[in-house]
């Protein structure tokens, strides 16, 4: 599995400040309709069903909220900047800044899993981190996203 399959150019964004999980959620929302076509009401509210069993920041500034939903082709990324941190209850109580957004099928089970994963190690890779933050175009976090995975799995 590799990240061009799951994340659209279309679905990496940057955002200057959000004020709450809640607002993030629905930010998150909005792109998965946008890029996507899914319902945004849906989306949002998957993430937050999701995050009410626990918490998914991750710690050093990454959360990945992610979620099961009926009616999807397929597992479905999104990435979001953010250009100041948000409280998100992480597990070592630090702000996130850059989050990752899955979305799978109900019944993909290990595929879902997999998919996780990979997002997971992509975003451990501090290097990754450093140049994610630095830049702030959704072209460039974009490819530095798919080509980091690409060029470890060669």
């Amino acid at each position: 599995m590799e990240l061009t399959k799951i994340l659209a150019p279309e679905a990496v964004r940057v955002i200057g400040h959000l004020t709450s999980k809640k607002r993030l959620f629905q930010e998150l929302g909005d792109l998965a309709g946008t890029a996507y076509g899914m319902t945004p009401a849906s989306a949002t509210d998957g993430l937050q069903e999701r995050e009410g069993l626990g918490p998914t920041g991750v710690g050093h500034g990454i959360a990945l909220p992610h979620a099961r939903l009926h009616s999807l082709p397929g597992i479905q990324g999104m990435f979001i900047r953010l250009e100041k941190p948000l409280d998100y209850d992480s597990v070592d109580r630090q702000p996130v800044d850059l989050i990752f957004a899955l979305f799978a099928p109900k019944d993909s089970g290990v595929d879902h899993l997999k998919a996780l994963a990979l997002v997971s190690r992509t975003m451990r890779d501090p290097q990754i981190c450093q140049k994610l933050r630095a830049n702030t175009d959704p072209a460039k976090l974009y490819a530095i996203l798919t080509e980091a995975r690409a060029s470890q799995a060669a």
